[in-house]
This record gives structure tokens, sequence and C-alpha cells, in this order.
């Protein structure tokens, strides 16, 4: 059997190292009755112990191979044969199961193969690694490529299926130690011409290597461990192929809309893909729907409650009231093939749908706003739309009707809207009741929540986003333990605070404004600008309900902007109707809000009077001079406007860390301009506090906080440029207005 000569290596050694190669490939073994059909695995256990023990012996190679055929035999009869072992029957019904399965290999029918022949085929295979096994760890002493496929091959199942690599990873890590280290320690020996079997008092290299394996195993389970780098691809593929997407029970999902809320957390991988082209006057939300029973771990909706019919050109949901100021505008929206949306975009205000190819009709989910775009005179056949234009009356929501606003809710508002569940835990209420401590209106209070994310240290992030446990509440988790997460986080966390506090508030979803081409299109004599909305623009935000003004939309995502219109209304002079000069149609909103635009215009409105001449020639110099006088006095007036338009063009593009420090300049000096000072020896970021609450905001303290990173860190902070520049433009605007 064993060829005992001076040059092998002694018995213990190719026992210790063979036996390793066996409880490695057991790793192979394990994940089958969980990734596979295979009911009980034990059995191929048995067999591969069989076959190593055999390989292991050395045996000549026909009584090797005698002996591993006889224990296949035995194995296909006790699973599958019912005849006598080796009897006639027994092989007839061996060799039709082998011409059948070959028939059905040599027409690519895989999946017809039969248990028996797949089991043949595996215990084959288990007998060909036993001999490979013994020759690599053995006589070849090169173990370590096997070592690294074992640990891809673990990782990828842990991966890609089901099993469970945890422990998995730890057995072969230790295994791998004690072979490598063995191979090592034999390696050294051959190299200084000592053979092991003359070697004595082993246990003086045995112990020093299992230390070493049990203290790198424990320092190794111990350490802290970094989040996963890399989104996990196998959601991705899934929703590629038909399974879990955006809003599914992966943890890793596709960016995107989808319809399916009600297991939110987990990371996204981003998605560019373009959904669709919008011509407008400026950014808007496209609203989808609302969402309003929260379970504790998303949302569910109501579709299957009121439903209505309406026509494209007469679109009746209205999200406000008639008292919200308004103002008519159009936008043409174009969509993409990857766009799959059998349900209407639209504008907040849409009161029409026009230019469709396909002749539709609009069903109406009263308590959503969900519009289902249906072929017209069909079964009700839902069908996506490929463009369309729409007509919308853009809300501007005033302050001081949302500060003074009554709370009279309706009682069907309260009872649908300020559901909660009764697992939310009690500390998610008392962080409500703190956050709007302070404040006497319902306006302040929904500001001081929306506010609260971007003022605590709250991350926008969609990677390492976690999921709650089983018996955790969404929201609960994302408020005291990630604070990490992305729009749905934010805007879940911020419905859920209100209601907690009796403020009826719901969630909403669609696409944010997109990115703007750079492009304009003229349509009918005006210019509109082109932008690009992609599956990355998929938002989710808030409504709050106001009695007075219904539906207002807030937006609590840390680094996004509300871009819904608010202003304030400024008290003007009754108009003397003994002035024939006066208009007393003007409304006294007229310019409300706009401080620059007033001023403007009372600088502007000095009723200038031409000087006569009886030489004609005079009377041209002076209209000359009169004209450059108040075109400088213009210039001058409006400098902020004209400088600020240049410079948001020029510094968009320059990522200097002068531009941070010039861009900040000149907004600190343009809210002096219009009235907001600072004051002597105050700190900017006192400023910036006072900035946000005058201009109901929470822009300048990110925008000081990254100019602070700048001056004195030395950071260019040349990735987040877009999001500053944003931000800066969003103040100037403010300021401006």
């Amino acid at each position: 059997m064993f060829n005992r000569t001076e040059d092998r290596p002694s018995l213990i050694y190719q026992l210790a190292i063979y036996l390793c190669g066996f409880l490695l490939f057991c790793e192979w073994l394990r994940p089958l009755d969980t990734i596979t059909n295979t009911e009980d695995t034990t059995v191929f256990f048995i067999y591969a112990a069989f076959c190593f023990f055999i390989s292991f012996l050395q045996l000549n190679w026909w009584l090797s191979g005698l002996l591993k055929l006889i224990g296949l035999a035995f194995i296909l009869d006790g699973l599958y044969i019912a005849e006598r072992i080796f009897s006639r029957n027994w092989f007839g019904v061996l060799y039709d199961q082998v011409i059948y399965n070959i028939q059905v290999i040599q027409a690519q029918q895989w999946w017809a193969m039969t248990p028996l022949f797949r089991s043949l085929l595996f215990l084959i295979l288990l007998w060909l690694m036993s001999y490979l096994l013994y020759y690599w760890f053995v006589v070849a002493k090169r173990m370590f490529f096997f070592v690294l496929f074992t640990i891809i091959y673990v990782t990828v199942i842990d991966t890609f299926t089901v099993y469970d690599g945890h422990w998995a990873i730890i057995r072969t890590f230790i295994i791998a130690m004690i072979a490598l280290g063995l191979s090592s320690f034999s390696s050294e020996m051959d190299r200084e011409f000592i053979h092991v079997s003359r070697l004595k008092k082993a246990h003086l290299w045995v112990l020093p290597l299992l230390s070493v394996v049990l203290f790198s195993t424990i320092i190794g389970y111990a350490s802290p461990k970094l989040a996963p780098q890399w989104p996990d691809p196998v959601p991705f593929i899934k929703s590629a192929a038909g399974g879990d997407g955006a809003g599914g029970k992966g943890t890793i999902q596709k960016v995107g809309y989808g319809e399916n809320d009600s297991n939110l957390g987990g990371s996204f991988i981003q998605d560019d893909t373009p959904v669709f082209h919008a011509m407008a006057d400026q950014k808007r939300y496209w609203r989808i729907e609302s969402k309003d029973v929260y379970t504790g771990k998303g949302w569910e909706d109501s579709l299957a409650e009121d439903t209505k019919m309406m026509p494209p050109g007469n679109i009746t949901y209205r999200t406000f009231t008639e008292e919200v100021k308004t103002e008519e505008h159009t936008a043409y929206l174009y969509f993409s093939d990857q766009a799959k949306f059998n349900k209407l975009v639209y504008p907040y205000g849409v009161k029409a749908v026009a230019g469709s190819p396909e002749e539709i009709d609009l069903r109406l989910h009263e308590n959503t706003g969900e519009i289902d775009t249906l072929l017209s005179g069909g079964n009700g056949d839902v069908t996506q739309l490929n463009s369309y234009s729409a007509e919308y009356e853009a809300p501007s929501f005033e302050y001081d009707q949302l500060r003074e606003s009554s709370t009279d809710d309706p009682q069907q508002i309260k009872n649908r809207y300020l559901q909660l569940p009764k697992s939310l835990p009690k500390r998610v209420e008392k962080l409500g009741r703190e956050i709007v401590a302070s404040e006497d209106n319902r306006y302040d209070k929904a500001k001081a929540v929306e506010s609260y994310f971007s003022a605590n240290g709250f991350e926008y992030s969609t990677k390492n986003v976690a999921v709650p446990e089983k018996n955790e509440d969404y929201v609960d988790q994302f408020l005291f333990e990630s604070q990490i997460g992305y729009c749905d986080n934010f805007s879940t966390s911020m419905v859920i605070l209100l209601r907690s506090q009796g403020i009826p508030a719901r969630w909403v979803k669609g696409f944010t404004g997109g990115e703007p081409t750079g492009d304009t299109e003229q349509i009918r004599g005006k210019n509109y600008n082109v932008y690009q909305v992609t599956s990355g623009n998929a938002h989710s935000w808030v409504e709050v309900y106001f009695p007075d003004a219904g539906w207002v939309p807030f937006e609590p995502t840390k680094g996004f902007t509300n871009n819904a219109d608010f202003y304030t209304q400024v008290d003007t002079p009754e108009p003397d109707n003994s002035d024939p000069q006066s208009d007393s149609s003007q409304k006294p909103e007229q310019n409300a809000g706009n401080p620059a635009q007033i001023e403007d215009e009372q600088a502007s409105s000095g009723g200038l009077s031409l000087p006569t001449s009886e030489g004609g020639g005079h009377v041209w110099i002076w209209i000359t001079l009169v004209f450059l006088a108040a075109a400088s006095a213009l210039l001058y007036v409006t400098r902020y406007r004209w400088i600020a338009a240049y410079l948001i063009r020029k510094y968009r593009r320059n990522e200097e860390k002068e531009t941070y420090e010039k861009a900040y300049q000149f907004l600190l000096k343009l809210l002096d301009h219009k009235g907001i000072k600072r004051n002597s020896g105050q700190t900017l970021r006192d400023y910036a506090r006072e900035v946000d609450r005058r201009l109901q905001s929470s822009e300048m303290r990110q925008l000081t906080n990254s100019y602070e990173k700048v001056l004195y860190r030395n950071e260019q902070g040349g990735e987040q440029w877009k999001k500053v520049t944003e931000l800066w433009e969003n103040l100037i605007k403010k300021a401006l207005s």
C-alpha cells in the first residue's frame, strides 16, 4: 500500500494535509440542500469521504477504481433502483436510464435528465475530485488555488443565492490557514533537507501554528467590518428580469419609479435611463400619486376605492382650493421607449391634456390622485402615452394664508391622513412633539419638521441604506438608528412625525424636474426650456393639508429644494381715485413678494418732463442725455439682478476655490442689500440661521457649511459643485424675489 521511503513525507503529514483538502471540499457540498432540489446530501458526503479515503490509501489504480465503482453502484441502488443489485433487471434499468439521458443530452434538453442520471454524474465528479485533491495537496503541494477557488465559490453562492455563507467563510479561513501553514512548513523542511519523518518534538511547530490560526481567527471575527462597498447586484439582475425592482422586498433595488412601496428600505443602484423630456418654462415636480396607509414597513395605496372617468380636456382633480393664487402655463412631455407608465405624469394644477396620438380616456383615483390612461372606446385597457401637452394652473401659496389657516380639518381628512400603525414606537411621537413645541401654527410646525433633518446631521445616500428588521419600524429605524437614507426615508418620516402631532399629511410620488439640457424649443411663438427626466429623478415628497389652501407640497429630503411657489403679501396704498393715471382695477397683491421689482418701479416713476427749445437740435441732445441717465439709473437699481445673472453663468462652470469665496461674498452683499444684514461679531453660522429663518429654507446653512470647508479646511469640494451651485442660485433667486 504505502511506499515508506525516506523521501516521502510522513503519514501524519499526509493525513493532516489531505484532511484539510477534504474539509474544504465539503464546503462545496454544503450549499446543495439549500440551492438545489436535493432532499438529503448526507449520501454525497459519505461517498466523498469514501473516495477520499480510498485515494489516501494509494491502492493500485484498478483496485481503487473497482472499490469506488462498487460504492457508486450501492448508492444508486439504494436511491433509485428497486431491482436486486447487480441482477439482470438491475443492469437493464441502469442501461435504459443511460441511453435515455444520452438522447436527452443530444437534443440539448438538459432539464429532462432523470434524477438517477444527474446523481450518477455527480458521484463520478466526487470520484474524480478525490484523486485531484490528493494530487494537489499531497503530491504537488499546490493548494493555494483550490483555497482561493473555495473562497470565491462560497462568496458567490452567498451573494447570488439564499445560502448563508457567514460561517462557511470562517470555516474556510481556519482550514485554509492550517493547510497553508502545513504546506509552508513542509516546504521549509525540504529546503533545509530536513525530513518530516525525522523531526522530533512535533509539538514545537504544531502549537505555534495552531496559536497563530486561532489568534488570527479571533481578531478577524472581532474586528469591525466595513459596510458593503458596492451595491448587491442580485436585485438589479432580478429587476431587469422582471423580479424585484424599486419598491420591492430586495435590499438593493434599481432606482426608478415603482408601484410597490409596501417594503421600503435598502440601497439603490443608480440608473440614468431617460424616461421623458419635458419642455416647460421652469423646473416642475411631476406628480403621479399619493399614498395614505403607513404599515410600519412602507405604504399601501387605496386604488380599490373611489374612481371616476374624465375627458382629457377637462381634468377636475385639484390638490388646492380656489383661494390659492394660480398662473396658467403649458408643458410638453415626450416619453422614451424605456418608459412604462400606464398613468398620467402631470404638474400641479393640471386641467387638460392634449396632443396624444391615441384617443384616450382618463380614470381618476380620487383619494390618491393617480390618473390611469385608457384607450378610448375600449374595454378599459390601459395604454402608455408617448407624448402630450399639459395645460395647468401653477399654484402660489401665500405665507400668511398658510400661517393663519384654520385647523378645523374635515372628518374624512382626519380619518384617512392621521392614520398611524399601532406598533409605532412612542419615541417617534415624542420627537415630533419636541420638534414643533415652539411653533404656534400649522405651517411653521410643518416647516420645523421639514428642516429638522438638514439641521440634525441626517445624511442623504442611496448606498448602505439599512432595511428595518422584522420587528423594527421603518421610520423609527431611520430617525434614531441609521439617519442615512434617500427621499423615501425623509418623506415618510416627515409624514409620520406630522401625523403624530395631529397634522394631516400624505406621501407623494413622482419625478423631480430633471436636468436642463441647455436647449430651448419654440412652440406657438413661446420659448420653452428642455429638461431631461431620468429614472434617477424618481422622487417622493410630502403634502400637508391646510383647510383654507388644500394640499401644500413640502420637501424634507436633504439636498432637494421645494420648487412650489410661495410668496408674501405686500400691502400697497389704496389708489387715489381722483388721479386719472391710477388704475382702480390693480390688485393689491400684484407684484407681491417681489420687493426688487417694486423698488425698480418706484425708482423709475419720477415723471420726467422733456425741456423744449426753439432750436430743434438741442432737443435731441437733451433726449439722449435723459435716456442715458435713465438707463444708468435703471442699471444701477437692477445691478444685483444682472450681476447675479452674469455670475451664475460664469461660476457654474468654474470649480476653483476662489469661485467659492467670490460667489459666497456676492451672496452676502445681496442679502445685506435686501435688508438681511449681518451684525458685527456675528458668526457665519449664526447669520446663516437668520437667513434661513427669513427665507423659510435651510439652504444658507448648507451653503455656509460647504464654504467653511473650502475656506478653513482647504477642501476643494469639486464633486459637490453641482449641489453647491444649485444652493447658491436658489438663495439668490429667493433674495431677489
